[in-house]
């Protein structure tokens, strides 16, 4: 195993954010019928073969890896990566909030756009997108504030409770061609 840069594959150094690549010689080196994924999962590297497992972890002094996000998971804005998760997790620490999920929505200038859809809490009323904005501007980098909040009643949910951010982006780009 190694940890790289999700770009660049070159290894990053211990307390760098990166992506953990496996080898091994039992390892499967495709998936049938399904040449996409095969390419998008399988690189080479100086002439072996890796797996690219989409989890982006960091490797502490001591050894320890702690888990930060899915490469899924990360919007690329303005130059930089940013994790969903830690826009979600400032946007439920919000006192009406009780859920949220963050996706990047395409974007020509920009890479993607950061936006957020929020569940509120039933009892609460006037909280707006701009107040919850100006709650994630005092908390975080500016680049991380979302520009977009959608309020919901509910958000799409697998059967192990995971919010479904793949679906949301999906209907996003469908509301986008229809204008």
């Amino acid at each position: 195993m190694k940890i790289v840069h999700p770009e660049s594959t070159e290894e990053v150094e211990p307390g760098q954010p990166g992506e953990i690549l496996a080898t091994s010689s039992p390892m499967i080196t495709y998936y049938w019928n399904k040449e996409e994924e095969t390419k998008e999962c399988f690189i080479d590297i100086n002439g072996e073969l890796w797996y690219r497992t989409g989890d982006i972890v960091r490797l502490d002094e001591d050894g320890h890896m702690y888990f930060i996000d899915r490469t899924a998971d990360i919007i690329k804005h303005k130059g930089y990566r940013i994790s969903a998760s830690e826009i979600e997790a400032t946007l439920k620490d919000h006192p009406a909030v009780i859920s949220a999920c963050v996706v990047g929505i395409p974007d020509e200038r920009v890479g993607e756009r950061i936006k957020a859809f929020v569940v509120l809490k039933e009892d609460v009323e006037g909280v707006t997108g701009y107040d919850l904005m100006r709650w994630c501007k005092d908390r975080l980098t500016s680049y991380k504030v979302p520009g977009y909040i959608e309020f919901r009643d509910m958000l799409p949910k697998s059967k192990v409770g995971k919010y479904l951010g793949r679906e949301l982006r999906s209907q996003e780009r469908k509301r986008e061609t229809v204008y």
